[in-house]
């Protein structure tokens, strides 16, 4: 019997419900989820690599089939380096769709790696990282966007 391995990647810059949504579906569907965090040098972030990380960690705790891992350079690289046949993404609108079918189909055909998409549930599809950095770097409520377990993370500090 295959081993089918996913990883989930972004920056998770900070994880979102949506993004917790994507995953808690999507454990059915394979045998293991490896949340990819990855790291871009041009991108400036609000949350370091080891709270992005801890954020994650603390989330999904609990779930035995999500490991966590970091990388830098191209997903399909990191895919094929932890031989992962799978790539998670999550679609929330056309426009995500058309931006990632591209990748999709680039990574499908550099590496043949396929790329398993789900759609966002209603009650997150309008949730992004960027709205909720925008909304807690000007100090509003994030509460009801993020897991309950970044929440607390943050409030720690």
């Amino acid at each position: 019997m295959k081993n089918n391995r996913a990883i989930f990647p972004g920056s998770f810059d900070p994880i979102t419900l949506g993004h917790v949504d994507i995953v808690n579906r999507a454990l059915d569907l394979f045998d293991e989820i490896i949340i990819a965090v990855g790291t871009n040098a041009d991108k400036k972030y609000m949350f370091d690599a080891e709270q992005r990380f801890a954020f994650i960690q603390e989330t999904f705790k609990n779930v035995s089939k999500i490991k966590i891992m970091s990388y830098t350079g191209l997903t399909i690289d990191f895919a094929k380096e932890i031989n992962v046949n799978f790539i998670l993404r999550g679609l929330r609108n056309p426009a995500d769709f058309e931006f990632e079918k591209a990748i999709a189909q680039t990574n499908r055909k550099l590496s043949g790696i396929e790329t398993v998409f789900l759609l966002t549930s209603a009650s997150t599809s309008f949730i992004s990282s960027s709205i909720v950095r925008d909304i807690h770097r000007h100090h509003g409520d994030i509460s009801e966007l993020v897991p309950e377990a970044l929440m607390k993370l943050i409030q720690k500090k």
